[in-house]
């Protein structure tokens, strides 16, 4: 009895030792596994600090730039929230995911997609979504899923906070457009907790504190700047009105831009300057308001020294037109709708703190993170990992951007469509029977002479005409044509 007793002991004690071998095992596993803290942040332009804006106050974001890569030349691929933000998460282009619009989901043409969130939960992340990343209305679906994507994600937090309950006091200086869409705005009394950007960052914090023994993808949405732009008080009080200028343009900016390209045709609504400059206020309020909030979660990440092992990646899911030419808001083909803030910081990266000048695109986020994190992305991906520019912001990269947007013609689609390489834009409305435009960023970054019809630049027009046809099959050629 003795013996069988001592025989018992020793098995127990090698399965102990096997078990806490594995266990071991698994747990150095999962440290060694890259965490992803994916930051979205709705319609916010480069209207930042570290981009060199002279009076908006960003310095969680300037910090997270400071330790990580800023990319001076990102775009998107469809200056309105639900093509851009399907495009982003398939890692495929619109005219693929067939998305023009806020009201259809990508699934519908892409059933089986696996999504860059689905891709990190195939591989053991845990995986969670706080707030907006597919796309749903704001302010209307605020504190619902909207087009959320059920299979991405582990676990799901629709905050809704005072912001959405207290729209009746909103002002509004374009009653005529819904609060989705207008210039209005509203100063709050209350503290940034009582927000719904408030409480999506207490959920994203409080996830990544209960998961950061195993690898996560915790991707946090935040609804600012969307109108309505709504921020805090004190947010309103760092910026003197004094302060806010609107941009100038030349009186015939416009004569030489195809009709079409314009969304705004009664420049800057016909609004005074003064209301102009109150809603740029609390547009500007609302950025430094979210930029507190992404204080909050790179705090976390030191406090609970998970910063060496995560990679944080900080965008905007388009570009916000602020008075440029006249226009407002998204869906247009100029560079400050086009162009995004997009930060990557990850660890190891040799090219941390510097700013890196090729033209990049969001199609590009899905393949980088996958590459970084060393998962097998899908064959299907139309971006490239961004990996070798976070080693060294000026490597050979000859990928031009390409974005497009869309109207309604004779209750028909027609497409603009824009490439945009290092120095030049090119764009062609309707595949150029609607008109052209071509912008030389090297002398006119405001694009204020479109150069589209010059004889001098014919050369060009065609190189970039070629280049642009890359991205897409003409409906005039034959569908056989490359």
């Amino acid at each position: 009895m003795r013996q069988w007793t001592l025989g018992l002991q020793v098995v127990l004690s090698a399965t102990g030792l096997l078990f806490a071998s594995v266990s071991s095992a698994v747990f150095a596993q999962s440290q060694s596994k890259l965490n992803v803290l994916f930051i979205a942040v709705d319609d916010l332009n480069n209207s930042l600090s570290c981009y060199g804006h002279p009076v908006v106050k960003s310095p969680n974001i300037d910090r997270l730039a400071r330790g990580g890569m800023r990319f001076d030349r990102a775009y998107c691929q469809y200056p309105l929230c639900n093509p851009t933000r399907a495009s982003l998460m398939t890692g495929m282009r619109p005219d693929t995911t067939g998305v023009y619009d806020n009201s259809t989901h990508f699934r519908k043409n892409l059933p089986d997609a696996v999504t860059l969130p689905q891709l990190f939960k195939n591989n053991g992340y845990f995986v969670a979504r706080v707030g907006k990343i597919y796309h749903y209305g704001v302010p209307n679906e605020i504190g619902t899923s909207g087009l959320d994507d059920p299979p991405s994600w582990q676990e799901v937090v629709n905050p809704r906070g005072r912001d959405k309950d207290d729209e009746d006091t909103i002002i509004n200086y374009t009653p005529q457009i819904g609060l989705g869409a207008a210039l209005c705005w509203r100063m709050d009394d209350g503290t940034d907790d009582e927000q719904t950007d408030g409480k999506g960052a207490a959920a994203a914090i409080r996830l990544m504190e209960i998961h950061r023994a195993e690898p996560f993808f915790i991707a946090a949405g935040f609804y600012r700047p969307h109108v309505p732009c709504i921020a805090p008080k004190p947010y309103f009080d760092g910026y003197l009105l004094e302060r806010i200028l609107l941009p100038k343009y030349p009186d015939d900016d416009l004569d030489d831009v195809p009709p079409i390209a314009l969304l705004v045709r009664t420049p800057n609504y016909g609004l005074p300057s003064e209301e102009l400059r109150l809603f740029t206020r609390s547009y500007f309020s609302a950025v430094s308001f979210v930029d507190q909030l992404v204080g909050r979660l790179l705090d976390t990440l030191d406090r609970l020294k998970l910063a060496d092992r995560t990679i944080v990646v900080l965008f905007g899911d388009h570009g916000w037109l602020l008075g440029q030419h006249g226009q407002w808001q998204k869906r247009s083909l100029f560079e400050e709708s086009a162009r995004v803030p997009m930060i990557i910081s990850a660890p190891g990266a040799r090219g941390r703190g510097k700013a890196c000048p090729r033209t990049v695109e969001m199609v590009d986020i899905y393949p980088t993170l996958a590459d970084l994190c060393g998962l097998k992305a899908p064959s299907n991906l139309q971006g490239r990992s961004l990996k070798p520019l976070l080693d060294d912001p000026t490597a050979a990269w000859d990928w031009p951007a390409y974005t497009q947007a869309s109207r309604s013609v004779d209750n028909n689609r027609v497409f603009g469509r824009s490439v945009r390489t290092e120095r030049w834009r090119y764009t062609e409305w309707d595949e150029g029977r609607q008109g052209s435009e071509l912008y030389d960023h090297e002398n006119d970054p405001q694009e204020f002479l479109n150069l589209a019809a010059d004889a001098k630049h014919a050369d060009k027009v065609e190189e970039l005409k070629a280049l642009l046809r890359r991205s897409y099959r003409p409906a005039s050629r034959p569908a056989s044509a490359p």
